[in-house]
């Protein structure tokens, strides 16, 4: 079953449960990759559904990030939550403990890189992570850190 097949069932099935917020964020989801299928002209792949719920992911966490500045507690909740939901959908994703061992390990093999060589190692270190989801800033964040130590 394709994901957007499981989106479409899963939304049936939170209608039928009568999930309101669950089944608003999967009309939300389910419209983001009709949109993206529009522009497209064509069906969407998994591949290409992931990167449009990747996409929505990201627009959650800065929504949350300006909801709290603008002392909006509430709101931040909902889009936490709706996160959550949409990130059911996405492969795993890499821990921080992952992240920061594949660094040390990229470095090591590069040898002694320096501040100027942090894009070789970014490429290097996410090119670990082919079949797992990472979060590219906290792995910038992390090759910085490791290279400022040096």
């Amino acid at each position: 079953m394709s994901l957007s097949e499981q989106i479409q069932k899963d939304m049936v099935a939170a209608m039928k449960s009568k999930e309101e917020e669950k089944l608003s964020t999967l009309r939300m989801m389910k419209s983001a990759v009709k949109n993206k299928e529009i522009d497209k002209r064509a069906p969407l792949d998994d591949k290409e559904v992931l990167a449009v719920l990747s996409t929505m992911i990201k627009q959650r966490k800065d929504s949350v990030e300006q909801f709290t500045k603008g002392d909006r507690p509430e709101l931040a909740a909902k889009e936490e939550r709706e996160i959550v939901l949409i990130e059911t959908y996405m492969p795993k994703t890499a821990s921080e403990e992952q992240i920061v061992a594949a660094v040390r390990a990229t470095i090591a093999e590069m040898g002694s890189p320096t501040m100027k060589d942090m894009g070789t190692v970014m490429k290097a270190t996410m090119a670990k992570f082919a079949d797992v989801r990472v979060d590219g800033k906290l792995v910038s964040e992390t090759v910085k850190k490791e290279l400022a130590g040096k």
